[in-house]
């Protein structure tokens, strides 16, 4: 099962392919990379990277990979395809590739993504892989999609995204924990059972489901609105979820 990726940007094709291809500012937003970092290119040839991912503060996974673009004629779509592969024995993904596409609309542009990739660490992978690696992979790729939208939408750079994101969900846990705080009884008012308890817990318990459901702040990058489906009609847009013929002739790196 591939992953899949789609948001709507409202920004010009030139902003969005810079902020995408150039390497320093793709490592800036997209939440799977800690590093990426341009190989020298000989002419004519795709161009390779190297890329690394921090894990934990300790642990850094790096990898490389090749990549190439072209534009799609009159319309002015264009592509982008690549392969990846990390010999790291920590590396969930042992090797994959993907594709971005950017089609042009009324308002801006519609970008999205497709890819897999072949886990490694045998029938443990494949189980950590189902329930672990490829929902976390599926929900970064689409934060990160949002974060680049800010960015391009409203000039939200991705490090003040990131201070969105991780305060955000704080604030709303503190207000779950300084509502049950206040609720709750004290001294020995506790110690006579259960019963005193119920009312304050349920009130939180309340809250965080409604903090739950409650949208994200406008300014705060949010997975979910992105497209996380390809289109299910046949339609004339859904040959841009189609793996582009370019992505075939890439070598593994």
């Amino acid at each position: 099962m591939g992953l899949y990726v789609e948001t709507r940007i409202r920004t010009d094709m030139d902003t969005l392919w810079e902020r995408t291809q150039d390497p320093a500012h793709h490592q800036r937003w997209d939440l799977r990379f800690s590093e990426i970092d341009y190989l020298p290119r000989p002419p004519g040839e795709p161009q390779r990277f190297r890329y690394a991912v921090r894990v934990l503060p300790f642990l850094t996974v790096s990898g490389t990979g090749v990549s190439a673009g072209e534009s799609g004629g009159a319309d002015g779509r264009r592509v982008s395809v690549l392969r990846f592969a990390s010999p790291h024995p920590l590396s969930l993904l042992a090797e994959g590739g993907g594709y971005w596409r950017y089609v042009p609309t009324p308002d801006g542009v519609r970008f999205l993504t497709g890819y897999d990739y072949r886990p490694r660490w045998g029938r443990f992978g494949a189980v950590a892989d189902r329930w672990v690696c490829r929902p976390l992979m599926g929900w970064a790729t689409a934060w990160s999609f949002d974060r680049l939208r800010l960015w391009c939408e409203h000039g939200v750079s991705p490090a003040r995204s990131l201070a969105h994101g991780v305060a955000e969900p704080a604030v709303r846990l503190l207000a779950v924990a300084g509502t049950f705080a206040a609720l709750a009884p004290s001294g020995a008012d506790g110690v006579a059972g259960a019963a005193p308890w119920a009312l304050p817990a349920l009130v939180a318990l309340a809250l965080a489901a409604l903090l739950l459901l409650l949208p994200p702040l406008p300014r705060t990058p949010a997975a979910r609105r992105c497209l996380r489906t390809p289109p299910g009609r046949p339609t004339a847009s859904s040959a841009a979820v189609r793996d582009p013929a370019l992505l075939a002739t890439l070598e593994r790196p």
